[in-house]
């Protein structure tokens, strides 16, 4: 007993006793109770956290856009109408007399200010029409587009 003595306390000096209660240490350990109090603390600190339950992300209503091509006055109340529904609206005035595409401008700018929606110029003569719900980014400057695009019987 007296040799191991002088050898426990050798390897003590060298610290290799230690190692070996380290090891018992480690498999003894509770990892299942590790996990626990893990979870324990991140309920603490940042409410109830469930693993399991599926959140789904909310998601609005699918986004709808019209192409239209009138070639009558009598369609721009149709268009108008797209606008009430909440839709947008592209307008292709290339096809129509110039006097019938500037009353349909005319009507559908008036609809457009009623419903507080916008409308964008997009060339010469198409158009985009969005109800209030929308944001249209133009990233073309106002003066670049009024020199780029102009219409005679819209200026």
């Amino acid at each position: 007993m007296a040799g191991s003595n002088v050898m426990n306390k050798f390897w003590n000096f060298f610290g290799v006793e230690q190692e070996d209660d380290e090891e018992e240490e480690l498999e003894n350990y509770d990892y299942e109770q590790e996990e626990e109090d893990e979870e324990e603390e991140e309920r603490r600190l940042f409410g109830r956290r469930n693993k399991e339950k599926v959140v789904s992300m909310p998601q609005g209503n699918q986004v709808k856009m019209v192409i239209s091509q009138p070639t009558t006055f009598e369609q721009s109340e149709e268009i108008c109408q797209y606008l009430k529904e909440r839709k947008s609206c592209i307008v292709n005035l290339e096809y129509v007399n110039k006097d019938v595409a500037r009353r349909i401008v005319d009507f559908i700018s008036g609809g457009v200010y009623a419903l507080n929606g916008h409308i964008q110029k997009i060339s010469n003569s198409i158009f985009l029409i969005a109800p209030a719900n929308y944001d249209i980014a133009n990233e073309m400057g106002r003066e670049e587009v009024k020199s780029k695009l102009s219409v005679s019987w819209l200026k």
